[in-house]
Order: C-alpha cells, then structure tokens, then sequence
C-alpha cells in the first residue's frame, strides 16, 4: 500500500504550453518524474523544446507532442460548409477545414488517417499536412493551389455542366470499384440500421419494420463509398481533381452514395429551395439537373423508368437519413423541423408502398 501512495498518479500529463526553454537540469527533472510516472507524457511542446526533446532521445523514451499552430479565420472567405466543419481559404495556396465543435479533436485525426487511407489505395484526395487551433475548435490545413470547386466550375460555366458531371461520375466509380477488407472502414448499412433508434415512434411500426428488412437485404459491399459525395467536395487544382472532406469515408452498396447525392441536390431544398442554393450557389433548378445527369452518367442508361426506380430507392434512403437527421438535431423544438419531419414521414409512406427492395 506504501509502494502504492508513492506514486502520485497515473498517466501524469504535463502542458509544456508556456514553457519556451528546457535546460539540462530541467531535462533531469523529466527524468525523475518518469521514474515515478511510467505513463508520463508531454504536450503542447514548442517547436524549440521539441528540438532539444529529439536531439536528446526523450521522444524515443515517452510521448511529446507539439503545440499546434494558431490560425484565424476572420476576414477569410468561407468556400464550403458541410454537418461537421467549414472550409475557409486561407491565401491562394491553402485552405483549413474547421471542425464546428469544440472537442474534435478525435474527428480531425480520424479524418487524416481516412484521407491516407483513400490516398495510398489510389483515390485523388487533398491529405490534410497540418493540424492547428482555431479558436476554441480545431482545424486541417490542406495545400490546395488556387483551387476551385465544381460547383463553382458550374456556376461560372454552365454551358459545360455535362462535362465536369461526366468527371464527377468517373471519379465516383472509381471509389465504388475500390474494396477494402471488411471491418477496415465503417459500413454503411449498419450505420443506416442504426437509424432505427430515432425512427423509431416517429413512423408506424410497419413502416419501419419493412425499411429496417429493405436495407437489411442490400448486399453486402466492402468498396468504398465518401459520403457526403457533391460538387463542393470535388476541387480542381492545377489540371488535377481532388477529393476533399473525407470524414465519412465508409463502404457499403452505391445506392447509399446516391441516396446521399439525392438529398444533397434535391431532398434538402424540397421544402426550402434556399438550402440547396445558398449550399451550392446554384439554383434549383440546376441543382436538379446536376442531379438527373449524375443519376443518368453513372447508371449508363437513359431509360426513363429505370432511371426513376433508382431514384425513389436512393429517395427512400435519402429521406429517413433526413428524418433521423432533423430528429436528432431537436427539429421538434421548432416549426421548420417539424415541417421536415413530417414531410419526410409521409413521403416515406408512399415509397414504401410500392418498392420491395433498395437496390439495383
């Protein structure tokens, strides 16, 4: 028990944050707690103490980390805004990711080891080189030469919409034929599964004991899928497309990507055109259109019929992730989500009427 009380605690942390000079004699000192704290580990450690822990083998012998870099986003021009973060352009070389909420920090390193995961199986991703403090959230800086999105590329070329959908579709094939081992990245269908724990009470138990049992029988699928797969999320740098915002990488069956497609460009301005708009900086209706020639380029049909029976699938899906989502983000508490909700309720009704599967 004495033994025991010698130790003072366990997994001792120290914040290095105002510390820019560390002698030998401080270095000593290091030492003696790490004899008493095994687990010692240091943060918040400047580049010229980081330095002198390096040259000196203390970052073989326990953890250190750096302190991250400081940036402000005031003044900088917000050129993407997405559920977990905004996009902000720095200078005209680089942009930083800002994650809304203030612990994040476990969603910023996630999402770098998601984009080095795509980039070393061949996918053309922006891979994040710097983690830093926005204010009290965190952020990724990412390289990312004078680039512009699609959507801009549309909206300042209309003219040539088909052409820069037609590389859309390629790139998004080419992530839908990429397999993973299973469990390596989170599967869809079961995240979609657990959708039940808000649908639940909020559609009629037939109804979503029959779409719980249609997403149940998608195939299974170990290839990857991003999304949250839209035009703000395919840059242009250089001649060269990138994917961006890689944070909900996951595999699973395409009609979950184009579920997700679909209520980017069409689901989320049905009752509100705005949100679709002011998202994209485009209209409705070019938004819609940017859609059906997606849904056409990558299913390589122009069967009408065919092209509608996809479609109210990937609705299906796309309007109980848009119940679950307003549901949770406490849409009953005001009058537009409760709008939503309904709206959602009962167009769900109607597909789940007539479809006896969600895939194709």
């Amino acid at each position: 028990m004495k033994e025991r009380e010698n130790v003072p605690h366990e997994g001792l942390t120290l914040d290095l944050d105002k510390l820019d000079y560390i002698s030998s004699a401080g270095l000593r000192v290091i030492l003696r707690l790490r004899k008493l704290e095994p687990e010692l580990k240091l943060v918040n450690v400047s580049s010229e103490v980081y330095e002198v822990f390096s040259m000196t083998g203390f970052t073989e012998m326990m953890p250190v980390e750096k302190a991250m870099r400081k940036l402000s986003v005031e003044g900088c021009e917000a050129i993407g805004r997405g559920a977990n973060g905004t996009v902000y352009r720095i200078d005209k070389d680089t942009v930083v990711k800002v994650y809304h909420n203030s612990d994040s920090l476990p969603d910023v390193q996630r999402e770098r080891e998601l984009a080095r995961k795509a980039f070393v199986l061949g996918i053309p991703t922006a891979i994040p080189y710097d983690v830093v403090k926005v204010g009290d959230s965190y952020g990724s800086v990412f390289e990312l030469l004078n680039s512009s999105s699609f959507s801009r590329l549309i909206r300042e070329h209309p003219e040539k919409l088909e052409e820069y959908v037609r590389t859309y579709v390629d790139i998004m094939l080419k992530l839908h034929s990429t397999e993973v081992k299973p469990g390596e990245l989170p599967e869809m269908k079961n995240i979609a599964l657990g959708w039940e724990d808000y649908l639940r009470g909020e559609l009629p138990d037939e109804y979503l004991d029959k779409l719980l049992r249609l997403i149940r029988e998608i195939p299974d699928r170990y290839t990857l899928l991003h999304g949250d797969y839209h035009t703000n999320n395919i840059v242009v740098q250089e001649d060269e497309v990138l994917i961006i915002d890689m944070d909900t990488l996951c595999t699973g069956h395409p009609i979950f990507e184009l579920a997700f497609m679909w209520l980017a460009f069409v689901g989320f301005g049905e009752l509100e055109e705005r949100m679709s708009s002011d998202f994209f900086k485009l209209s409705g209706a070019m938004t819609g259109e940017l859609w059906r020639t997606a849904l056409r380029l990558y299913l390589g049909s122009a069967d009408e019929a065919y092209l509608a029976s996809v479609e109210e699938k990937a609705m299906t899906i796309g309007y109980a992730r848009l119940m679950r989502r307003t549901l949770k983000r406490g849409g009953m508490d005001n009058d537009f989500g409760r709008a939503t909700i309904e709206h959602c309720r009962q167009r769900l009704f109607e597909l789940l009427d007539k479809l006896d599967s969600l895939y194709f």
